[in-house]
């Protein structure tokens, strides 16, 4: 087993993201190519600054529109949501989540107790009605209400509806807002994915993309993920078996990271990255289009994969909780606060809030690492890469009176009136 640096470690995770050493992807076509390199892409409703996904995508995407993700989805039939967790996949994924879709079916709605199967009556009308009407949402069926309330919708239609999404009968075909509108598998689909690869053939592939997916991953994480993909638990015998023979067909291998206690799994097509990463050089097709993170920091979104769910503390010592979710007397930080990518490592966090009748970017909480720099390189990097959120979010201005120390707040305001004024 080989052993890599932590440092090797954490630009590893980022670097396979796409979120270092700088943006790599440009424009409609570079959001296409970054989400595919990303494996999946956490979906949220939230706006208070702009939803989380279209934050990833700013951080690896230069010259990104919050359009171009539902363009590459819903125009370009590029990408497919879908999922208790959402999360956006790439289309030609969907003949393996045929599995996952069949494993939902057998289970039905675990935590719909009254409505585990939606009758079959049910589901024959919500289908007619789309043959018959076309597209539709939530909001265009009516019919008797859900007896107990439900996360998932007020109506049977609502819940009948979403049950046929699990199942893969319907998709979703375009959203207004976040508002999902559904239609046919079959008028959704591209017709060359309209079909379910044998079983054995999606268990392998979703092997293979829980590790793509985390990039380094520890083995009972791997089993995790796993069991997630394919809906159906993962035994320890089994995990270590398909681990077992995948090391055998030279498809994984194992590494381990500096001063830690377990063994991570890798894919070997990743070895070279993993090898000039180790050698201190960066890989040729990691090279950003413009600015490093270095030169410009990068604000990292709330459900990032490198960051999220406690990875955070794993890979850079960083603590991070998305409060947003959690009542304001129980929040350490703020409501919508944002890690910040400095170089290869998160330095601060600042919790940022948009003013839209006045296209203003307040910056309500700023705090900084104890060994965070505070040096003018650290100003003018976190100036640039505040004057691109402030422009991607169609901010005018930022208010800045929460960032300390003075002298760092001086000169992020020189950088910002230079680049926004």
């Amino acid at each position: 087993m080989i052993t890599i640096s932590k440092l090797t470690y954490r630009r590893f995770l980022l670097g396979q993201q796409g979120l270092w050493p700088g943006r790599r992807f440009e424009g409609l076509v570079g959001a296409d190519e970054s989400l595919r390199q990303m494996q999946a892409l956490q979906l949220d409703p939230l706006t208070m600054i702009a939803r989380s996904q279209d934050i990833a995508m700013y951080g690896r995407v230069l010259n990104y529109k919050q359009e171009h993700l539902y363009q590459a989805a819903y125009q370009q039939r590029g990408f497919f949501d879908y999922g208790g967790t959402l999360f956006m996949y790439p289309m030609n994924e969907f003949p393996y989540w045929r599995l996952h879709m069949k494993h939902r079916e057998a289970q039905g709605m675990w935590y719909e107790a009254s409505f585990k199967h939606p009758p079959a009556d049910l589901l024959k009308f919500v289908l007619s009605e789309l043959r018959t009407r076309g597209p539709l949402g939530n909001r265009d069926f009516g019919g008797e209400a859900l007896k107990t309330w439900s996360y998932r919708g007020r109506k049977e239609a609502s819940l009948a509806l979403f049950y046929l999404w699990l199942i893969g009968e319907v998709m979703i075909t375009n959203r207004k807002g976040f508002d999902r509108i559904y239609d046919l598998r079959e008028r959704v689909l591209p017709s060359e994915y309209d079909y379910a690869v044998p079983e054995s053939e999606a268990e392998d592939f979703f092997s293979r993309k829980t590790i793509a997916h985390l990039g380094l991953v520890r083995e009972n994480t791997w089993r995790t993920g796993l069991a997630g993909f394919l809906h159906r638990d993962v035994t320890r015998e089994e995990g270590k078996g398909r681990i077992e023979r995948l090391i055998e067909q030279g498809v994984i291998s194992r590494v381990q990271v500096e001063n830690s206690k377990d063994g991570f799994l890798f894919l070997n097509s990743d070895q070279p990255n993993l090898s000039e990463l180790e050698a201190g050089r960066i890989p040729k097709n990691w090279h950003p289009l413009e600015t490093s993170t270095e030169e410009e920091v990068t604000l990292i979104a709330p459900l990032e994969i490198v960051s999220a769910r406690g990875r955070a503390k794993q890979v850079f010592d960083f603590e991070y909780i998305w409060e947003v979710y959690k009542p304001a007397h129980q929040r350490r930080w703020g409501y919508y606060t944002l890690p910040i990518l400095y170089g290869d490592d998160l330095v601060a966090r600042l919790d940022p809030k948009l003013d839209r009748k006045t296209n203003t970017l307040h910056i309500l909480g700023f705090w900084l690492e104890d060994d965070a720099p505070k040096d003018e390189a650290f100003a003018n990097a976190l100036g640039r890469g505040l004057a691109r959120f402030a422009k991607f979010v169609g901010a005018q201005q930022v208010k800045l009176d929460a960032v300390q120390p003075r002298r760092l707040q001086i000169q992020i305001r020189k950088v910002l009136k230079a680049m926004l004024d």
